[in-house]
């Protein structure tokens, strides 16, 4: 507005100048209309430029707005930053006791790492111990044949070692202060004393020694060895006998203790036991060993010998004596088998009902009382697979049981053991529980019917027993009335019941085990059960 006023300012002082002149008038005119169009041209330039300035003075208004909410914004992220900054500093601090933490935790590592290494060092020296240990018992069992129940026992009994002989150390010194004479008591004179005796026996095992929980009636020829015993001594064997459950580790500290005054309980006969653990032994009353129950179906009773299982497939356990007797047995006669491995005897047992086994190998007392045990199943005989078992003839190995009785108890264990030796020479000689009191014989030698071993047998007492309480010569008298002779205590334990007492292992009637041709049987009949001379 100001620079077109000041045009025509201009314009109109020229004008006047000229005015005055002698110029064209003409040329005035178009100079001022130039100077028009131009003033117009400016004032329309003008108006742009007011809008140009109106709407960029918007936009700085806009831009005010702006930039004050930006500034908010601002002051509120420079508070979230403190915020923030604070959270950090925390998480430094707790990064810093965590970091404490950590290093206590990998020291405690550290610790834990050595102890395992102290732990695996002791680990590894047990399993070279252990590994000793089982060299150790392998040579034991080789040399001894000691059965696998038997090695069981053997390697408890080692653990309890120290306390037997202690308490065979402490029993000792006691009977040995007993008498004022400065003998030891002898037990028969305890058990005298006492009016009863304690008999360690089983109660699992038919055959053997077997307690029917449902009539509470004991069987088998321990039991009736027990029997025979108190009637010896003059008590009352169905009475004055208490019968004390002896289990396999715990049945010699029992006698070492004096909880028992006899053990009569499939017990093997071993160095080991007879030396180190101040046992005596006396009668063996059972030539154990391994033995094989057969099932009827797979292979017929026959002959009864083992010579008939071609081709059987039999259960054995993984690693044991057994599986090497069972396979030198078979291999020396000629005869292919085919072993069927197992892990224990109740998956022995579980095969051997399932058919997948033909035979089972295993101490054959202890297959007896399996195989009776079988035979009164009801849910064998009703099973599918239910088959008739018989126990051959022939045996693997050796394991002789005998009566145990404590050590420097000689006079005991002199009557223990000529009980048993009475009831074989019985049975020799034809004496059974129904003829002793009316055989005819004389002990005067003049007399046509005189019988010296009958004499013998059922008269005198050959010193047995102690100066206080001597036996009767009639003591085998009192064994026949109650056992009968070693015969008739067989065939009461393990077959129908029904022997004469004198015609031999042939003449016995279902028997669980016959003792024709097994070492049980006497002497005369091929066996070893025999008698030393009673005179």
């Amino acid at each position: 507005m100001k620079r077109a006023i000041a045009i025509l300012m201009i314009t109109t002082l020229g004008l006047a100048s000229l005015a005055g002149c002698t110029g064209d008038e003409a040329n005035l005119e178009e100079t001022i209309s130039e100077l028009e169009q131009q003033a117009m041209i400016d004032e329309e330039t003008r108006a742009n430029l007011n809008a140009t300035i109106a709407s960029m003075e918007a936009t700085i208004a806009q831009l005010n707005t702006d930039i004050t909410t930006l500034h908010a914004q601002i002051t509120d992220l420079d508070s979230q930053i403190s915020d923030y900054k604070s959270q950090v500093s925390l998480l430094n601090q707790q990064n810093t006791t965590k970091d404490l933490q950590i290093d206590l935790i990998l020291a405690q590592l550290s610790i834990l790492n050595s102890t395992k290494a102290s732990l695996e060092s002791q680990v590894s020296a047990l399993e070279n111990e252990k590994s000793e240990l089982e060299i150790e018992v392998s040579s034991l069992n080789a040399a001894n044949q000691i059965s696998s129940s038997n090695l069981l026992d053997l390697q408890e009994l080692a653990s309890e070692l120290n306390a037997t002989i202690e308490q065979l150390q402490n029993t000792i010194s006691e009977m040995e202060s007993d008498d004022s004479s400065g003998n030891p008591t002898s037990t028969l004179d305890t058990i005298i004393s006492r009016g009863w005796m304690k008999c360690g026996v089983k109660e699992s095992q038919y055959g053997m020694g077997y307690l029917d929980s449902a009539t509470g009636v004991r069987s088998g020829l321990d039991i009736s060895y027990c029997r025979a015993l108190a009637a010896a001594i003059g008590l009352d064997p169905d009475t004055d006998v208490e019968y004390i459950l002896a289990s396999g580790s715990n049945r010699f500290q029992m006698l070492a203790s004096g909880t028992i005054d006899v053990l009569i309980r499939t017990t093997t006969w071993t160095a080991t036991r007879d030396a180190s653990l101040d046992a005596d032994y006396a009668g063996v009353n059972f030539y154990d060993g391994q033995g094989m129950m057969v099932r009827s179906d797979a292979f017929a009773y026959g002959n009864g010998s083992l010579h008939q299982l071609e081709n059987a497939n039999i259960c054995v356990g993984i690693g044991t004596t057994s599986e090497g007797n069972l396979l030198g047995w078979f291999e020396t006669h000629g005869i292919t088998i085919y072993p069927v491995a197992v892990n224990d005897v109740w998956e022995a047992q579980q095969k051997f009902r399932d058919g997948e086994c033909d035979a089972w190998t295993g101490d054959t007392s202890a297959l007896v009382a399996t195989k009776w045990q079988m035979d009164n199943d009801e849910d064998w005989a009703d099973s599918d697979t239910h088959s008739e078992v018989w126990i051959g003839a022939e045996q693997m190995s050796k394991e002789p049981l005998a009566a145990v009785t404590r050590d420097y108890d000689s006079e005991w264990n002199e009557i223990v053991s000529w009980v048993w030796y009475g009831m074989i020479t019985a049975e020799e000689l034809g004496v059974t529980s129904e003829n002793y009191g009316t055989i005819d014989y004389s002990c005067n030698s003049g007399d046509s019917n005189y019988n010296i071993w009958l004499c013998r047998l059922l008269t005198q007492n050959f010193g047995l027993g102690t100066t206080n309480n001597p036996l009767p010569g009639t003591w085998m008298e009192d064994v026949l009335a109650t056992a009968g002779n070693y015969g008739e205590a067989y065939d009461e334990a393990f077959c129908a019941g029904d022997y004469d007492g004198h015609s031999g292992s042939a003449a016995m009637n279902d028997c669980l085990i016959s003792r024709a041709g097994t070492l049980n049987a006497l002497v005369s009949e091929g066996g070893i059960q025999y008698a030393p001379s009673m005179r």
